[in-house]
């Protein structure tokens, strides 16, 4: 088929690549445009960019659809579909109705269940014990489009980055399947019952807060690896956790109660197995203790 690519992060690269590998004519890439990066502050290409340059495929980098010439410019592509992993642009009506068949989107949940931005951290969050990918057809609302193929996984103790990659790859096979036979496929609306919202992480949710309990903590810990990494505070260095364990232990929230970084929490304790101070890589606790002390007994937060 003769597509249109659009996504930006590592979650769309899987899908880049299997339409390419699938022998399907992509005939640009949209992404999002470079960021401002490092202490030159120089522009910085997405990672899809880098792959489509690196495929010798043309590459758009719109920051938005307003332009009636950017409007126009994707319709002269005259394709057939767009395929949307994780573009972060919202397509107005005159993007989704110019491909023949629509604009096909990769989202990362099993829809109707968390609509939005961060639907892997969400329902990492929430204690969700299944995911998965909905390949769906898209429209104007937020993620409320007819789905065409549904991926599950279990959820188990993987964390964000984990979770997202297998996620990518489910998706980026299921939307191969579903070009193959697209015209065919009766589309699916979205049940009314069951909508939850994945709304767009903010830093500060990052900061663990002992006052909750171990498994909640853990959660926050998974939800947020390997970015933006949950994170505590101790002599006014913060220490992201970016692995952690749930174990039994007492004592007041925020307490460290041994030599090994055992932290208690409103119920049950948790003992972190990879941790990161600010300019340093990741190591293990006792990597960390010994160049940054904190002894048992201190509160931390």
């Amino acid at each position: 088929m003769r597509l249109v690519f659009m996504g930006t992060p590592a979650f769309a690269l899987p899908t880049l690549n299997a339409l390419v590998a699938a022998g399907h004519d992509v005939v640009a890439v949209y992404t999002r445009p470079p960021r401002a990066a490092g202490r030159g502050k120089r522009g910085r290409p997405s990672l899809v960019q880098g792959r489509a340059e690196a495929l010798g495929l043309p590459v758009r980098t719109p920051t938005n659809f307003r332009q009636v010439d950017a409007r126009e410019q994707f319709r002269a592509h005259e394709a057939d579909a767009a395929v949307v992993a994780a573009y972060g642009l919202i397509l107005p009506p005159a993007i989704l109705e110019a491909p023949r068949l629509g604009c096909l989107n990769v989202h990362a949940s099993l829809l109707p269940r968390w609509r939005g931005a961060a639907p892997i951290q969400r329902a990492i969050l929430a204690g969700d014990q299944e995911s998965g990918i909905t390949i769906m057809r898209m429209e104007a609302g937020l993620d409320t489009g007819p789905t065409l193929a549904v991926r599950r996984t279990d959820i188990g103790d993987k964390d964000a980055g984990a979770l997202g990659a297998e996620l990518a790859a489910l998706g980026a096979a299921a939307m191969v399947e579903v070009l193959t036979r697209l015209e065919a496929i009766d589309s699916i609306s979205q049940p009314e019952d069951g909508v939850t919202y994945a709304s767009k992480i903010d830093k500060a949710e990052a900061r663990l807060d002992f006052n909750a309990g171990a498994e909640t903590i853990a959660r926050q810990v998974r939800a947020f690896a390997p970015a933006p990494g949950a994170w505590f505070e101790h002599d006014g260095q913060r220490v992201r956790v970016l692995a952690a364990q749930v174990v039994e232990g007492d004592g007041a929230p925020g307490e460290v109660l041994d030599d090994a970084l055992t932290i208690a929490c409103g119920s049950g304790a948790i003992a972190p197995t990879l941790v990161q101070r600010a300019g340093r890589g990741v190591m293990t606790p006792p990597e960390l203790l010994r160049g940054f002390p904190i002894p048992a007994g201190s509160r931390v937060g």
